[in-house]
């Protein structure tokens, strides 16, 4: 089945973004650094996905979809591997967060690209972005219970060799995927340095609460906004950001993934150094959360095509925000509600784009989504209080839901084109 690779590879790269929450303290002992190296660390890793995301699929064009998702896989086993050996937080860093990094930025574009091309129809295609978006969810909740077993079974270094192992899989069963012919165009490097710099000056403003880097995050993304306006091959077409529908899908999806990932940083960190539970206890404690979301990830697929995804959204911040209210009591309304969601706002977003258009939104949509898992861990470790990190995730889903009421009925449509 051509679409088990790339369900694999979505998997593995979302398993990745949050199965260290659960392995912080014993990393940090182990290679005797801070939980703030570690936290560092994680916020690079989702952090270099966002920047280079953009870039990476528009690469999928120069060096064909195929070529291009490999090369992200061989990027990507080599940092885990490396991350694995690692004797220091410095190469822990130098594979994880950069390695891996580059490999997801080169490697998730052409999932989406790929699902789409070989979908024979919308309603196979929505099936297949359930199924990928599914595996996305599944690795993100599967990550602390998965990462805290290995973790606490073998070594936090095993669950880096677990990688290594499931990428060579996937790079044998990507022999069955298509290699269509390249379109060699010409790449935006401007753009992309502009789009890179300014989600990493917003990222470090976060982490290090330096508004003064925020604020010249924002200004330099508003400067790429003013340049892909005004040369012929910019690096991702300003169409793509006029259409008032997929703008407001791009803003769910950056608050789900702000919330899912602030939510599972900062319980693990209090589970550990305050609880002082270990990584498989800290993963147990986490389970009805990794519960919720598996049971509605597995629906997603079914959901998105008996509700409108409007309502799915809706629902899935209603959940989330009550549970995050309940927490401890809550982890499963929280993970359900995230899991309820992520489906229904990538179909939000790529379904109102034709094919031509696939490899610019996909980029677009992956980078916001890691931008937002990068927000949430810088946000949320930058306070000290974890029932007052709480609160502001519980603040960033009301504002997901506002912006969810704002999309219509029949946003899995087509938009219209003059």
């Amino acid at each position: 089945m051509k679409i088990l690779p790339l369900a694999l590879a979505q998997f593995i790269a979302s398993y990745a973004a949050t199965n260290m929450n659960v392995a912080i303290s014993t990393i940090a002992d182990d290679l005797g650094t801070t939980i703030t190296g570690v936290q560092t660390t994680i916020t690079l890793f989702t952090l270099v996905m966002a920047a280079l995301m953009v870039p990476g699929s528009k690469l999928t064009d120069s060096w064909g979809r195929r070529r291009c998702f490999v090369l992200g896989l061989a990027f990507y086993g080599t940092g885990a591997l490396l991350a694995a050996l690692a004797p220091g937080i410095v190469l822990l860093t130098t594979g994880y967060a950069f390695l891996e990094g580059i490999g997801s930025a080169l490697m998730i574009p052409p999932i989406y690209i790929l699902a789409t091309a070989l979908a024979t129809d919308r309603t196979q295609r929505a099936r297949w972005f359930g199924i990928v978006s599914g595996a996305g969810g599944l690795g993100a909740a599967a990550g602390p219970l998965l990462g805290g077993l290995v973790t606490s079974a073998f070594s936090w270094r095993a669950s880096f060799l677990l990688q290594v192992v499931v990428v060579a899989v996937i790079i044998l069963l990507a022999r069955d995927l298509p290699a269509p012919q390249r379109n060699h165009r010409r790449f935006d490097l401007l753009g992309a340095v502009l789009s890179g710099a300014g989600m990493v000056l917003v990222v470090f403003g976060a982490l290090r609460t330096t508004w003064w880097s925020a604020v010249a995050g924002v200004a330099v993304l508003a400067l790429f906004g003013w340049h892909i306006r005004r040369i012929p091959e910019p690096l991702c077409e300003p169409k793509l950001f006029r259409d008032r529908t997929s703008n407001f899908g791009l803003g769910t999806q950056l608050i789900q993934w702000l919330v899912l990932q602030g939510t599972f940083f900062v319980l693990s960190v209090h589970l550990q150094q305050v609880e002082g539970l270990s990584a498989i206890e800290t993963g147990l404690a986490l389970l009805p959360a990794t519960i919720g979301m598996l049971v509605t990830s597995a629906l997603a697929g079914r959901l998105a095509r008996k509700h409108p995804q409007n309502r799915l959204i809706r629902a899935g911040f209603l959940l989330t925000i009550a549970g995050t209210l309940l927490v401890p009591n809550g982890l499963f309304l929280i993970g359900a509600g995230i899991g309820i969601m992520l489906t229904a706002s990538v179909n939000v977003v790529q379904s109102r784009w034709p094919d031509a258009d696939q490899a610019d939104v996909s980029g677009v949509s992956r980078a916001v989504s890691n931008l937002g898992s990068s927000l949430g861990v810088a946000l949320v470790g930058s306070i000290v209080d974890h029932r007052a990190a709480l609160t502001l995730l519980i603040l960033f889903g009301a504002t997901g839901l506002v912006l969810a009421l704002f999309i219509r009925n029949d946003a899995a449509q087509p938009a219209e084109r003059p």
